[in-house]
């Protein structure tokens, strides 16, 4: 059975005190949670201070982006190392925010992959198509070609040890979601893509979360398809009774 992975993506929100207060709320809101695994993804800015709160409970903690060299004259950029060193676990790269909006390629995305598994850090991975794309019917082509480019040359090994978040686009905070029926036929379809490259074994480890617009109200639905393996949830994630839903929901 693959354990559910609950990752709450804050993205560009919050402020220190908040984010040290959501934290304080999950570490102790958390406390019975058995079954599966959860995790916040903070700004780079308060990682440090959620890290910190978060230590010994039940919550991880990951970036929302890194850098693939291990240092240098990088001005602006974070390296997997410095995101290991504070305590993280996760780090969420490939996110269609950084794919469409700051033109982040598949390329950039393998090299990122690579530095956070030579780190011992878990990449969140994130594919999915846009709006056009699926009503042209290349979802298949599109989740293929990101899944070729951002997960090459790794081993089965190093396979086992990342986790794909499918993002329909046109579902990311919009309010518009994916039926569960839609969202299980795409995993399915990332499941056998893994399979084709690295044998049933390791697709069957693998985790595939899915990620646009989950709410409470939805996720037990979503959650309950076989090949959803968790959620990668934006903007239910900035608020602990919203969180705790679905959280509760996986659990």
């Amino acid at each position: 059975m693959r354990r559910l992975l609950i990752a709450g993506n804050w993205k560009m929100n919050m402020n220190l005190s908040s984010a040290k207060s959501l934290a304080e709320e999950l570490k102790k809101e958390t406390q019975g949670i058995t079954t599966i695994d959860v995790a916040a993804c903070p700004p780079f800015v308060y990682l440090t201070a959620v890290t910190e709160i978060l230590a010994g409970s039940k919550v991880g903690v990951g970036a929302q982006n890194g850098y693939f060299e291990k240092e240098g004259a990088f001005t602006g950029e974070v390296s997997m190392g410095m995101i290991r060193e504070i305590g993280c676990q996760y780090v969420i790269l490939g996110h269609s925010e950084r794919r469409h909006v700051l033109h982040e390629s598949s390329e950039e995305v393998n090299l990122k992959t690579h530095a956070a598994l030579a780190q011992g850090l878990t990449p969140i991975v994130c594919v999915g198509e846009l709006l056009a794309e699926r009503e042209a019917g290349v979802t298949d082509a599109v989740i293929r070609r990101q899944f070729d480019g951002s997960f090459s040359g790794l081993t089965a090994e190093q396979m086992k040890k990342t986790v794909i978040a499918y993002e329909p686009v046109w579902a990311i905070g919009t309010g518009k979601v994916a039926t569960p029926e839609q969202a299980e036929e795409v995993h399915v379809g990332i499941r056998n893509l893994i399979t084709e490259r690295y044998g049933k074994e390791v697709a069957d480890i693998v985790r595939i979360q899915y990620g646009g617009s989950v709410k409470a109200e939805n996720a037990k639905e979503i959650l309950g398809k076989p090949n959803v393996d968790g959620a990668l949830v934006g903007g239910a994630s900035l608020k602990i009774a919203p969180f705790m839903g679905i959280i509760q929901a996986a659990d």
